[in-house]
C-alpha cells in the first residue's frame, strides 16, 4: 500500500460518537470537515490520511447498533392477528426497520462512490454481526469494495493509528457463527417471548385491578426466556424467607483474660438445638473449668488480590462497593469509554495477552496525587511489588480485560458516579498486577471437660496490593501466647441462646452472581434483564440494592410454578445456551435443535394456556377481580376498524374470542354494546389499511378474512377482502348461511351514551340482483329458495300461532305442541319462551324473539352492521345455525339463557349432520 492516487475509504463505527472520536484522533482535528448524511444522528466527517504510505481520502460514518432485526411477517405483528400458538412457525424476516431506513440509505450511497470499506464496529460477538449487516447493505450499492476490518479495544491515539496501520479482514467463518447464534438464540427469544407475552398480557391485564399501573392501555405483562428466571431467582429467595422458621439454639462461649489481652474461645460443635442436652454439656464444663491447651498453629496466610476486571466484575463491585445499579454502571463506563479513559467496557475476558504493555499503563498512573507513588512502588525492581496479573479463565478473544487507558485526576464534566468508576478500574488494575497480602495466622486449640473450644488471630506482615485497593480489607486481631499443655481457667463460661435467620435479599451483585453461574444472558445484556423487571413492575430494588418481587411478579412466578413447570428457573435457558455450543462446533445440527426446542416450548405453551386458571388464582391471591372482563377474561382488541357509530366517542375493534369467533366491537364496552357479529367460520382475520369506497362515514378499513373451506359452500372463495360497513353482500350472505359461531358476550340491549347515527348501508336494502345466498342459483332470491321451504312453513306455523293468542306453537323438529312457560332464572325472570315437551327434542324460543319473527322474509333485510346497531335483544347463533326466520330473529337457547346444540344442515335442512358432510352437497 503506497504511491498513487488517493483512494476513497468508507469508515462504519458503531456509534455516532466512536466515528466522532476516531475521525477526531485520525484526523487530529486537522481539515476535518462534518456534513450531514441522510440521518440527522450520524453525520459524516472527511479527512486525508495515509494507510501504509497510501493516500487516502477517509470518510467516516457510523451506525446506531444492529442495522437489521429480526420480526415476524406483517400479518403476525399485531396482536390479534393470529393465535400466539401459531407464532411457533409463523415465517420470520430479517429487514432494516424504518427508523434504520436513513442510516441504510447514507450507508449506500457513500458506499457507491468508495473503494474500501473498513468496519470500526465493536469486536465482540455483537459487533462482528452487526459488521456483516453493514457489509450486506454496502456491497448491494458496491459490489466492487475492498473491505478490511480495524480492530480496536480502547479510544485512544496509541490503539487507533495501530488498528488502521494493521487492517485485516473480517473474519466470515466467526461472523457466520455468531450469526447462527446471534438467529437462533433471537429466533427463539423472539417467538417464545412474543406467545408467553401476549398470552399472559391478554388473559391478566383487564381481569384485575392493577393498582400500580397508570395506564392499563399501554400495560404489558412480559415474558422472556432470560427475563423469567431472573424474575424467579428474586422470587425464590424471597419465597425461602416467608418460609423460613425461627428456630431457637443454644452455644457455649468461654473467654479467657491475661496480660497479654483477651482471647474468646468458640465451641467447636457450633450449637445445638437440643436445651437440655445444650445444658448437661454445660454444667459438665462448668463442674471441670479446667482448659488445657491441646493444640497452637502458625501459618503464613496469603490473600490473593482480584483477577482483571470483566463486565460482570465490574457491575458486581461497583453494586457492593457504591450501590450503583448494573444498568448505571454500564452508561458510565461507556463514558468513559468513549471518552478514551478506559478500554472497552463489554468483556468477558478477564486474562491479559503476553502482547499487552502492563508496565506502560502503570507509568501512566504515576503523576496521580492519591495512587500515584504507589504506581512508583510497582515500577521499582527494589521494592518487590510488581507480580504478573492471575489468569481468570475467560478469554472471549475480542477485548482484553477492562484496564485504564489514559490519565486523569478528574475532570470537571464528571459525576461523583465517573470518578467513583474510574477510580475502581485503576486501582483494580494496580492490585492485579501486585503481590498478594502477607498474614500470620495463630490457631488455638482447648479442652475444657472433653469439649473442644477454638480461637484465632491474624497479623499482616505484608499489606502489598491492600495498600491500593482500598475496597478489601483483611480484618485480624492479636490473641495471647499460650503453649500446647498450658492449663487455665476461663475468665467467663456462658450458655448463651440465638435463633436461626433467614437468608438475606438477594442484592445486586447477588443476582449478577445467579445469573452468571446460570448462563442467563451476556456481560452485556444482563444489566438490560434486571431493569426490565423493574421496569415491568415484577420486582423492586430497595436502597441497599436488595430485590424484592412485587405482587405481580410473585402472582405470575406462582402461577406457572402450580401448572408444575418451572419456566422461572434457569434449566431452559441453560439447556438453549447447551445446545447452541453443541451446534456452535458441530456436534449438533441447528435446524434440528430450533425444531426440537419449538416443539418442547409449543407444546409447554398450549398446556399452559389450558391450565390458566392457575394463572388466574395466582393473580386472585394478589389483586382484585376487574368488572372490565366479568364476562371474559380474553376478549383480545385488534386494529381499529371504523368510529362507533353508536356512541360517537369510541373506536369499533377487530377482535377475536377465546372459542376463536371473530367480532368487531366498541371499545367503549360496557357503556357502549355495539358490535357487529362476524361469520363462525372464519379462521384468520387481519385488518388491512384498504379503506372501504362506499361506507359512510369514514374511513371504514376493510377486512382480509381467511374461511374455513369445509364449512362455507363450494363457490366461495377462501380468501376474501372484505368489508363490516354494511356493503359487502358476499359476508352477510356467509353470516346468514354459516352463522356467527357462539358468543360469549351476554344478550343484554345495547346502551350506547350518543344518538344512533343514520348510515347508508344501514337504511341500504339489499335489492339488488344476486346469487341465492344458499344454493348460489340466480333467478330467485334467499328467502325463496326452495331448499329453505321447510323452514320457511315451519316459520309461518310460529307466525300463525303466536298471531292467533293461543298457548301453543308445533314444535318446528318433531311437530309436537311446545307449551309457553315463563323464565325463573335471574337475567331472564318473568320472560315466556315455547320448549318442546319431547325429551329427545331440544327446540326452544323466547316468546318476544318470535313475535320479532313475524316480518319473516317479506321485510327488507338490513345488513351486517345494521343488526349491529339494533338495541333489540339478541342471542348466538353457532356455525351452521338455521337461517330464515330463527336466525333472522332468535336463537335456540336453554331457559339460563345459554346457547344450545341442535343445529341443521343448512343444505338439506337434516340436524343430524352439517353442510360439510352433508350427502345431499353439491347436486
Amino acid at each position: 500500500m503506497s504511491g498513487g492516487h488517493p483512494i476513497r475509504v468508507l469508515n462504519v463505527a458503531e456509534k455516532p460518537s466512536v466515528a466522532k472520536s476516531v475521525a477526531g484522533i485520525l484526523s487530529r482535528n486537522q481539515g476535518l470537515i462534518v456534513r450531514h448524511g441522510r440521518s440527522r444522528y450520524n453525520r459524516v466527517f472527511e479527512f486525508s490520511y495515509a494507510i501504509r504510505g497510501q493516500p487516502c481520502q477517509m470518510l467516516f460514518t457510523s451506525v446506531t447498533g444492529h442495522l437489521m432485526e429480526i420480526d415476524f411477517d406483517d400479518r403476525y405483528r399485531k396482536w390479534h392477528s393470529c393465535d400466539p400458538a401459531d407464532l411457533y412457525h409463523a415465517p420470520l424476516r430479517k429487514f432494516v426497520p424504518e427508523d434504520k431506513l436513513d442510516i441504510k440509505r447514507t450507508l449506500e450511497e457513500e458506499a457507491s462512490s468508495c473503494q474500501w470499506l473498513v468496519l470500526w464496529l465493536d469486536c465482540d460477538r455483537e459487533g462482528e454481526n452487526i459488521a456483516f449487516e453493514v457489509v450486506e447493505v454496502c456491497t448491494v450499492a458496491n459490489h466492487q469494495l475492498n473491505i478490511w476490518r480495524a480492530r480496536f479495544s480502547a479510544l485512544i491515539d496509541r490503539d487507533i493509528h495501530e488498528a488502521v496501520q494493521n487492517l485485516g479482514r473480517p473474519n466470515q467463518l466467526f461472523a457466520d457463527a455468531v450469526d447462527a447464534r446471534q438467529v437462533f438464540l433471537q429466533e427463539i427469544d423472539l417467538r417464545i417471548g412474543a406467545s408467553f407475552t401476549r398470552f399472559q398480557t391478554m388473559l391478566l391485564k383487564d381481569a384485575f385491578v392493577l393498582d400500580f399501573n397508570r395506564n392499563d392501555r399501554n400495560l404489558v405483562l412480559s415474558y422472556g426466556p432470560c427475563q423469567f428466571p431472573t424474575l424467579g431467582f428474586i422470587v425464590e429467595r424471597y419465597w425461602e424467607i416467608q418460609s423460613h422458621e425461627p428456630e431457637e439454639f443454644w452455644t457455649i462461649n468461654c473467654s479467657h483474660n491475661s496480660d497479654e489481652g483477651t482471647c474468646t474461645f468458640n465451641w467447636m460443635r457450633g450449637h445445638l438445638f437440643d436445651y437440655t442436652c445444650a445444658v448437661l454439656i454445660y454444667e459438665m464444663c462448668v463442674q471441670e473449668p479446667t482448659a488445657t491447651v491441646t493444640k497452637v498453629k502458625q501459618q503464613e496466610k496469603l490473600k490473593y488480590p482480584p483477577h482483571p476486571l470483566n463486565t460482570i466484575e465490574l457491575e458486581k463491585r461497583a453494586s457492593r462497593y457504591f450501590r450503583m445499579s448494573s444498568e448505571h454502571t454500564m452508561k458510565v463506563a461507556e463514558d468513559l469509554y468513549q471518552a478514551g479513559f478506559i478500554s472497552y467496557p463489554r468483556t468477558e475476558t478477564d486474562s491479559f495477552s503476553q502482547r499487552t504493555d502492563l508496565h506502560a499503563i502503570v507509568q501512566e498512573q504515576q503523576g496521580h496525587p492519591v495512587w500515584g507513588s504507589y504506581a512508583q512502588q510497582l515500577l521499582d525492581p527494589g521494592a518487590g511489588l510488581w507480580r504478573n496479573p492471575s489468569n481468570g479463565g475467560h478469554d472471549d478473544k475480542a477485548h482484553p480485560p477492562i484496564h485504564p487507558t489514559k490519565f486523569s485526576a478528574g475532570e470537571s464534566g464528571w459525576s461523583q458516579d465517573h470518578q467513583k468508576l474510574y477510580e475502581l478500574v485503576v486501582r483494580h488494575f494496580l492490585a492485579c498486577v501486585s503481590q498478594p497480602a502477607v498474614g500470620a495466622e495463630t490457631t488455638v486449640e482447648i479442652d475444657i471437660a472433653g469439649e473442644f473450644f477454638s480461637a484465632s488471630g491474624r497479623v499482616i506482615i505484608a499489606k502489598n496490593y491492600l495498600d491500593v485497593y482500598r475496597f478489601e480489607s483483611w480484618g485480624g486481631s492479636m490473641i495471647p501466647t499460650y503453649v500446647v499443655g498450658q492449663q487455665f481457667i476461663p475468665t467467663t463460661l456462658t450458655l448463651d441462646s440465638g435463633v436461626t435467620r433467614p437468608p438475606p435479599l438477594l442484592s445486586e451483585a447477588d443476582l449478577l452472581n445467579c445469573m452468571d453461574k446460570a448462563g442467563i444472558g451476556t456481560d452485556a445484556t444482563m444489566h438490560d434483564h434486571i431493569k426490565k423487571l423493574l421496569d415491568r413492575f415484577y420486582a423492586t430494588k430497595d436502597s441497599n440494592t436488595r430485590f424484592s418481587p412485587t405482587n405481580l411478579g410473585e402472582a405470575l412466578v406462582m402461577g406457572y410454578d402450580d401448572m408444575g413447570y418451572e419456566l422461572w428457573k434457569p434449566y431452559l435457558r441453560s439447556m438453549m445456551e447447551g445446545d447452541m455450543k453443541a451446534v456452535s462446533i458441530g456436534t449438533k445440527r441447528k435446524a434440528e435443535v430450533l425444531a426440537t426446542c419449538l416443539e418442547q416450548m409449543k407444546a409447554c405453551f398450549l398446556d399452559a394456556r389450558l391450565k390458566k386458571v392457575k394463572l388466574l388464582e395466582a393473580m386472585a391471591v394478589f389483586f382484585e377481580r376487574s368488572n372490565r372482563s366479568g364476562r371474559d377474561e380474553q376478549l383480545g382488541v385488534g386494529g381499529v376498524v371504523r368510529r362507533c357509530g353508536l356512541c360517537q366517542e369510541f373506536d369499533m375493534v377487530l377482535k377475536r374470542q377465546p372459542a376463536g369467533n371473530f367480532m368487531v366491537g366498541c371499545l367503549g364496552f360496557p357503556q357502549c354494546r355495539n358490535v357487529v357479529w362476524l361469520p363462525g367460520s372464519i379462521a384468520e382475520a387481519a385488518l388491512t389499511t384498504n379503506v372501504c369506497n362506499s361506507c359512510t362515514p369514514g374511513p371504514v378499513y376493510m377486512v382480509q378474512f381467511k374461511f374455513r373451506r369445509l364449512e362455507i359452500p363450494p363457490n366461495y372463495n377462501v380468501d376474501h377482502l372484505g368489508c363490516i360497513g354494511g356493503c359487502d353482500e358476499i359476508l352477510r350472505q356467509l353470516t346468514e348461511i354459516c352463522g356467527t359461531g357462539s358468543r360469549s358476550l351476554p344478550a343484554v340491549p345495547a346502551r350506547g351514551r350518543g344518538p344512533i347515527a343514520s348510515s347508508s348501508n344501514v337504511e341500504r336494502s339489499t335489492t339488488r340482483q344476486s346469487a341465492c345466498a344458499h344454493c348460489r342459483q340466480m333467478g330467485h332470491s334467499s328467502s325463496d329458495c326452495p331448499m329453505q321451504g321447510s323452514r320457511s312453513r315451519g316459520a309461518q306455523s310460529h307466525r300463525m300461532t303466536s298471531q292467533s293468542g293461543e298457548s301453543s306453537i308445533p314444535c318446528d323438529t318433531c311437530g309436537l305442541p311446545c307449551v309457553l312457560r315463563t323464565a325463573n332464572t335471574a337475567n331472564n325472570r318473568g320472560r315466556k319462551f315455547y320448549s318442546c315437551q319431547s325429551q329427545e327434542c331440544n327446540f326452544f324460543v323466547w316468546e318476544d324473539n318470535l313475535n320479532n319473527i313475524t316480518g319473516g322474509r317479506s321485510a327488507p333485510r338490513a345488513n351486517t352492521s345494521s343488526s349491529a346497531s339494533n338495541p333489540s335483544r339478541r342471542g348466538g347463533r353457532g356455525r351452521g345455525g338455521r337461517s330464515g326466520a330463527h336466525a333472522a330473529g332468535g336463537t335456540f337457547v336453554s331457559a339460563t339463557g345459554d346457547p344450545i346444540s341442535g343445529r341443521r344442515c343448512y343444505v338439506c335442512g337434516d340436524p343430524s349432520h352439517f353442510a360439510n358432510v352433508c350427502p345431499n352437497r353439491g347436486t
